[in-house]
């Protein structure tokens, strides 16, 4: 037994050692901060190998990040995630993981030329103002660093962490390709959802939070209108994330090449939009017109942008001016986004109203995080902090001021008109003009979106959008490579085709 003893502990002495002390902090976490601190000092030895997982496989990772990120809120309201995890936690940590790797291992990752870009010098700009807004005492509460990084996080820093991933990571054609295609099933799946809600019924999770939380949103008209929100937060989320994606569908199907993916995205598009009208998301009708404009502009032919602006003007006559379908709640309830004499948007004027005149005396808000908890009942700010902000530019606006929106606002065109210029001028493949015009016009639906309801920076639309811009901006680096693929592809297509047809041949003779 000594023997044994001797002989096992200078190969695995170490080993011991580092598991009784992770045993030792466990036991100590569990006594004095309970549970939750015990439960992450036992998992921190699966670091090991998760860490070996992600050199290897670094792109199950980036795809990973791409499918939580979509159903995050759909597993947290069916409660699937262990309680007490922010659900920001799960992107935040795959994000740095993927961003740490790309450094550490750079010889693998010849990429970082393509970070510095107007859309990188944009962000850094935003953030570098978020940054001094920790220096605001607005509310005369002190400086508070742990609320201030909640908001940061949530307006700045996840956007941040987007660019680089996607510049980083979607390299090749190839990858491109297959982000669209999980992204096209992601939005597929959630016209699922939509649809088993409707017709099959919800699961007891969403029930109770539709006829609980959400009623007083989502259950209109007494209870016979539904505005049903699938795999999302709710419906104004899901319709404006599904008019976003809507329109990168239509624009990558109507300018592609290869026959069965124009009829792949096509199918889809419409597929979306369907559970757009679902939602009962009124703005999502305007998020829809504004991204498609934007397309019609990028695309440089008259002949897509004439039959497409007729469609579009005649599907615009018809909600705004017809009667047709008013049979349909759902459809009522999108033409009433035409109505000067809408209720709600009146209370939400009157609320704007009020807040302008509280902001006359803070030009930079009351300040990133703050919130209700900490303001004084007796701070001139309080009932401001106690407002609902009705859209995430609202939001912007209430807590970082007049000066902070409009920095927000010129950083976000800044952004937008660079990857237009790269779309209108640098890149020459049609089919990747589509995903470049796509991507902008679907940005352009979710900046609507964000105007009209508090959607930007909700998941999953915050690395969805401005991810997909990022990837705007590395197009003419993949475009020699996208267009030999293409034309491999189309080539492939056609050999078939031939092979195909002297097989008939044969068969006739």
């Amino acid at each position: 037994m000594a023997n044994s003893i001797s002989k096992y502990y200078p190969e695995n002495g170490g080993r011991v050692l580092v598991l009784f002390l992770l045993f030792s902090l466990a036991i100590y976490q569990f006594v004095n901060a309970g549970f939750n601190a015990f439960a992450i000092i036992c998992l921190l030895p699966l670091l090991v190998p998760i860490i070996y997982v992600a050199f290897t496989w670094r792109m199950s990772f980036f795809w990973a990040l791409t499918v939580i990120n979509y159903i995050i809120f759909f597993l947290s309201k069916n409660d699937l995630l262990p309680v007490g995890v922010p659900t920001s936690l799960y992107n935040e940590l795959l994000e740095i993981l993927l961003i740490v790797i790309a450094i550490i291992d750079a010889r693998q990752s010849p990429h970082f030329e393509r970070v510095g870009s107007l859309m990188f010098l944009a962000l850094c700009c935003w953030c570098g103002f978020c940054i001094l807004e920790l220096f605001n005492d607005s509310c005369d509460i002190g400086m508070d660093v742990a609320n201030w990084y909640t908001g940061f996080r949530m307006v700045a820093f996840q956007l941040l962490y987007a660019y680089i991933v996607f510049v980083l990571y979607i390299t090749t054609p190839e990858r491109l390709n297959t982000y669209l295609r999980i992204w096209a099933l992601l939005s597929l799946f959630s016209v699922f959802w939509t649809y088993k809600q409707i017709y099959i019924g919800m699961t007891p999770k969403e029930a109770a939070w539709l006829y609980g939380p959400g009623a007083t949103t989502h259950v209109l008209q007494a209870g016979t209108l539904i505005r049903w929100f699938s795999t999302f937060h709710d419906a104004a989320c899901y319709g404006a994330n599904a008019a976003a994606s809507a329109v990168a569908f239509f624009v990558i199907g109507i300018m592609g090449r290869v026959k069965w993916e124009r009829l792949f995205y096509l199918i889809i598009g419409a597929l979306v939009v369907w559970g757009m009208f679902q939602s009962g998301t009124r703005t999502a009708i305007f998020c829809l017109f504004a991204g498609f404009a934007v397309f019609l502009v990028l695309s440089k032919s008259v002949k897509i942008i004439v039959p497409s602006a007729i469609v579009g003007g005649l599907f615009l006559f018809v909600l705004a001016f017809t009667n047709i379908g008013q049979g349909n709640q759902q459809i009522r309830r999108m033409r009433s986004a035409f109505s000067n004499e809408d209720a709600s948007a009146n209370v939400r004027d009157i609320n704007q109203a009020a807040m302008a005149k509280y902001l006359q005396d803070a030009p930079f808000g009351i300040g990133l995080g703050t919130n209700t908890d900490r303001v004084p009942t007796n701070n001139k700010f309080y009932k401001l902090s106690k407002m609902a902000p009705d859209s995430e530019y609202v939001y912007i606006w209430i807590h970082t001021g007049v000066v902070g929106i409009t920095v927000f606002l010129f950083f976000t065109v800044v952004m937008f008109l660079g990857a237009c210029w790269v779309v209108f001028f640098k890149v020459k493949s049609r089919s990747l003009v589509g995903v470049g015009a796509g991507l902008c016009g679907a940005f352009i639906a979710i900046q609507l979106g964000g105007y009209g309801n508090q959607v930007l920076m909700q998941f999953p639309n915050g690395l969805l959008f401005y991810g997909g811009l990022s990837i705007v901006y590395v197009l003419p680096y993949i475009e020699p490579a996208w267009v030999e693929m293409e034309e491999k592809r189309i080539a492939e297509i056609e050999e078939k085709k031939r092979l195909k047809q002297e097989k008939k041949k044969q068969s006739r003779v």
